[in-house]
């Protein structure tokens, strides 16, 4: 796991490298290349994870120097790869040079055979091309911007980050404010993108002016297989066995990521089933009297199945105090509540080990969501009936905020449009009273992956909303935060549950074997029945968040003052309507996570 930084006729030198340092403090790296009349120049900040020698040492470059790559990642099943690869005695055991010589004798095409989490860029100096890619369901981020014949690219913003391409989109932010996060393509930076997630950029260098083509190697969703209940277990249990021992392959500790819930006690009980020595597991928590707190399971679980466990505890004050340094850390803005216990649970876990694997992942293909729930609805009863429903509550005023994001969506016929209103935390009105802009774009991010997964082939609407989710919400919402503040205390981190062959599977299955009314993740929480004990398994699932609807109540004031006293973010936002947002959440309206996102934005324009 590293960080990666190259440009295209730009400068690069260890004091930009250096801003990417914490993503790799074991050593560094920095060539230069001539590519026609291109200058082109690879750094990487390496931390080393497998095989500690120097030979997975980057930017590497193949025995005839006509192929460089920098990679950031790990290739789970590189040694399976590396037996397809002829007439080669290899210097080493890094993934590293696994996929240089699997690229050049493939092709980039063959991408498409990393079973991994990965983000790298491989120059092909015969062909005259490099290419930038970023693995199919964008566990690593990187960004890109090109002007004037530049070009540059890295695993973070801020080595991109100038006074010219730093010019924020109102377009935009408004998105964000429609979503809680923004998809691929978009950040706030009019000029900087985010690679989508199974996408490669190939950049011709071939002619004095160089060209940039996006590809997507986005697999469709598999066709629906129908085997038996007691088939579909046994198989279950077997591609989750062997996603969970292949991503134990380091030649460091590993750790785990504990919450009190099933999905990462599954991932603990069976790392260590296949673990020589006793896993170290790592829990956050809070001081008071919260529900949020899941402390009391972890140890639990980790009594339970054997392993040392850590925890520590936060308050609001650190939650204020540590705001603006996550929002640092994750560079965009983020509605996700469960960010600034990450910083803490990373910070734990960085003093112990260097790699740890987490249940995250697990909700989104297995229908773990509420939202899951109000889609099998919408697919029961007519849509005329919920438009009727919708009246009612517009009129009786409901303070929750899931009823009411449910009723402004299941009467919508179209389903890229229905998701959209399940998943929007402001909507147009708000965000035109805020911004005096509208989203524009939302809906065309959400339709692109509906057409790319060819999800009209499901018969099961419920399926398609958990297949976009995968690719989409997951990677650069929750997978985002969690890649950026890992790797802030070198820490890497890796999700077993969405293992490339696991997922494969897991879509294959009708989706009656992963969610019903008012049963979630069904095939797991069985295969958890053959490992678990029903303490564990029939806990009442927490999420994995922080008690900010409490915290937001009690300090509402406070963040008044300190959003309506930056100059910066009273430019951009009405600050009346900000502060009936904040009246409406003292008066029972959940607006925790709108408050969240207000907060997030007003630290990220603070950072600049």
């Amino acid at each position: 796991m590293c960080g990666i930084l190259g440009v295209i006729n730009s400068q690069l030198d260890n004091t930009k490298l250096n801003l990417i340092a914490h993503r790799g403090p074991d050593s560094y790296g920095i060539n230069s290349f001539k590519v026609n009349t291109h200058n082109l120049i690879f750094g990487h900040r390496r931390l080393a994870i497998v095989d500690l020698s120097q030979t997975g040492h980057q930017p590497m470059m193949s025995d005839c120097k006509d192929y460089v790559l920098i990679f950031n990642g790990e290739i789970y099943n590189h040694l399976d790869l590396r037996k397809k690869i002829k007439n080669k005695k290899f210097k080493g055991n890094s993934d590293t040079e696994t996929i240089l010589y699997y690229l050049i004798e493939f092709g980039i095409e063959s991408v498409k055979d990393f079973n991994g989490i990965y983000a790298f860029s491989f120059l092909d100096v015969k062909k005259q091309k490099m290419h930038i890619v970023r693995d199919q369901f964008g566990v690593k981020p990187i960004y890109y911007s090109s002007n004037n014949n530049e070009f540059i690219f890295a695993s973070e913003i801020r080595p991109i980050l100038n006074k010219e391409n730093g010019v924020i989109d109102k377009n935009n932010l408004a998105t964000l404010l429609r979503l809680r996060y923004l998809p691929s393509p978009l950040t706030l930076h009019k000029s900087i993108k985010k690679l989508k997630p199974g996408h490669f950029l190939t950049i011709d260098l071939e002619n004095k002016e160089f060209t940039i083509l996006e590809k997507s190697f986005i697999q469709k969703l598999p066709k629906t297989i129908y085997p038996s209940k007691e088939k579909a277990l046994f198989e279950y249990s077997s591609y989750i066995d062997q996603a969970i021992k292949r991503q134990l392959m380091s030649d460091v500790e590993v750790g785990i990521l504990l919450s009190g819930g099933v999905d990462s006690a599954v991932v603990a009980a069976i790392a260590q089933k296949h673990s020589t020595q006793k896993l170290k597991a790592f829990t956050i928590g809070f001081e008071g009297m919260y529900e949020e707190d899941e402390i009391n399971d972890a140890k639990e679980t980790a009594n339970i199945l054997g392993l040392d466990h850590y925890t520590t505890k936060i308050n609001f004050t650190n939650f204020l105090s540590i705001f603006k340094e996550t929002t640092r850390i994750i560079e965009e803005p983020l509605a996700t509540t469960s960010i600034i216990p990450m910083y803490y649970l990373s910070k734990l876990a960085s003093k112990y080990v260097k790699v740890v694997l987490t249940g995250q992942g697990a909700d989104e293909p297995l229908g773990g969501y509420q939202r899951y729930q109000g889609e099998l609805i919408s697919q029961k009863y007519p849509k005329s009936l919920f438009k009727a429903g919708k009246i009612l509550v517009d009129n009786l005023h409901l303070k929750d905020e899931r009823i009411i994001r449910a009723v402004n969506s299941l009467g919508e016929k179209d389903d890229v449009k229905r998701f959209l209103n399940i998943y929007t935390i402001f909507n147009q009105i708000e965000i035109k009273k805020l911004l005096n802009l509208n989203d524009t774009k939302s809906l065309e991010l959400i339709s692109y992956y509906y057409k790319a997964l060819n999800c009209e082939e499901k018969d099961n609407s419920v399926e398609r909303m958990m297949a976009i989710d995968v690719r989409m919400n997951l990677s650069d919402d929750l997978l985002l935060y969690t890649d950026k503040i890992t790797m802030n205390f070198g820490l890497e981190c890796r999700v077993p549950m969405l293992d490339l062959n696991l997922i494969n599977y897991i879509e294959s299955l009708p989706s009656n074997y992963r969610v019903l009314r008012k049963q979630t993740k069904i095939i797991h929480k069985h295969f958890a029945n053959t490992i678990l004990p029903q303490e564990i398994i029939n806990r009442k699932k927490k999420g994995f968040q922080s008690p900010t609807n409490f915290w937001f109540k009690k300090h509402n004031n406070q963040i008044k003052e300190m959003l309506s006293s930056s100059s910066s973010f009273t430019k951009l936002f009405n600050i009346n309507e900000v502060n009936i947002i904040l009246n409406q959440h003292l008066k029972g309206y959940n607006k925790e996570k709108q408050i969240f996102l207000l907060l997030s934005v007003y630290y990220w324009l603070d950072n600049l």
